[in-house]
């Protein structure tokens, strides 16, 4: 199974990007792993939030391949202990799922065309952080899902 993360803008914090690149390195050992950027909007000060997300829902949607399985991560998504996403991400290489797609939308979330092509959503927390900062989690919970599907010392219950 592969995984691709896509995310809207850069990442423009060092510390942060550091980690992110620190834990994408790690997940190479267990999966292929790919973290896709994608740009930000130009001219936004023109749109509306509804044109916002419909621009960036193109350039979601054109990322897809038709066999892909799209999950949103998604403030009102399905939320998960550590080792509940490990087993979700089981069920995931179990049922041959070839290449597994998790969005970061842009700040105003998804347009209405990939939640309808979605066929998942995935809370990280009821809480708000930067998009930016949920890279580094994903990314850091996706590496966790893997040590304790090896049972490997990183994750302590």
């Amino acid at each position: 199974m592969n995984i691709k993360l896509l995310a809207i803008g850069k990442t423009d914090n060092k510390a942060l990007q550091t980690l992110i690149d620190d834990y994408t390195k790690r997940l190479g050992f267990y999966v292929k792993f790919d973290l896709e950027i994608i740009p930000d909007i130009k001219n936004v000060k023109n749109l509306s939030e509804a044109q916002q997300k419909e621009k960036e829902g193109e350039l979601i949607l054109s990322k897809l391949s038709p066999t892909d399985q799209l999950i949103l991560l998604d403030e009102n998504g399905k939320t998960f202990s550590s080792v509940g996403f490990s087993d979700e991400m089981q069920k995931k290489m179990n049922s041959g799922v070839k290449t597994l797609v998790y969005v970061i939308g842009g700040p105003y979330g998804f347009s209405p065309e990939v939640y309808a092509k979605a066929q998942g959503k995935v809370s990280l927390s009821s809480m708000t952080f930067s998009h930016q900062m949920v890279r580094l989690f994903f990314i850091e919970q996706v590496y966790r899902a893997f040590t304790i599907l090896r049972n490997e010392p990183y994750h302590h219950q």
